[in-house]
């Protein structure tokens, strides 16, 4: 039987072998689609332990961008026991580094964190124009839109972004995240949340859907 406690450390510990091993195991006898799900679930709570830890200053980017690809890989083992991925979709979630920023690591670890978590992420990559958010926003009717900056100028971006989309009449959440955002800029942008932290982000947009 899968020991969910022992799961859910070694993601937060960054073992990769060690949540190989449990998971093919875990497969390996053939498990119920909720035993699945229990085991996401177990690899989420890996991923908070993670999230605190870079907090704390114990954890850096790079165990960041780590924890992100192996809780994917951990997603890929279980995929097969997880049934019609239709059913688990949590919800649609559009991201891009807005306009005039090039940086795509936290938007990269909140993608692999909020499919793990059962939505679909369409990314559209860095730079991203505010009409080019408008146009995917209304082909894919998402219920959250993300918008990822970390240079200062990312703010007056998101805003123009933000502004274009309601001018669009299209009300989907949005949340904002990066290093210069704040409670001041989120307000200033008209976004409805914003985050530093990708493990927060997903979070949020559990809470949303």
């Amino acid at each position: 039987m899968l020991d969910l406690k022992v799961l859910t450390q070694a993601v937060g510990d960054l073992e990769e072998e060690d949540v190989m091993d449990l998971l093919n195991d875990f497969v390996a006898t053939n498990p119920s689609e909720a035993e699945a799900q229990e085991a996401v679930a177990a690899c989420q709570g890996g991923m908070a332990i993670v999230g605190d830890l870079f907090e704390k200053g114990e954890y850096f980017v790079g165990d960041l961008i780590f924890a992100g690809e192996l809780l994917t890989e951990a997603i890929n083992v279980l995929k097969p026991v997880l049934g019609s991925e239709d059913s688990a979709v949590a919800g649609t979630i559009i991201i891009g580094t807005v306009h005039g920023d090039l940086h795509d690591i936290g938007k990269n670890i909140f993608k692999s964190m909020s499919e793990a978590a059962g939505f679909e992420v369409v990314d559209l990559g860095i730079d991203v124009a505010p009409e080019i958010f408008v146009e995917k926003a209304k082909d894919c009717k998402p219920a959250i839109i993300g918008m990822s900056g970390v240079l200062t100028l990312a703010i007056d971006s998101m805003k123009e972004t933000v502004d274009a989309l309601r001018a669009a009449g299209i009300d989907a959440k949005v949340i904002i995240g990066g290093n210069p955002v704040t409670k001041e800029s989120c307000e200033y942008v008209g976004a409805d949340q914003f985050t530093t932290n990708a493990a927060e982000g997903v979070k949020i947009c559990q809470g949303w859907v």
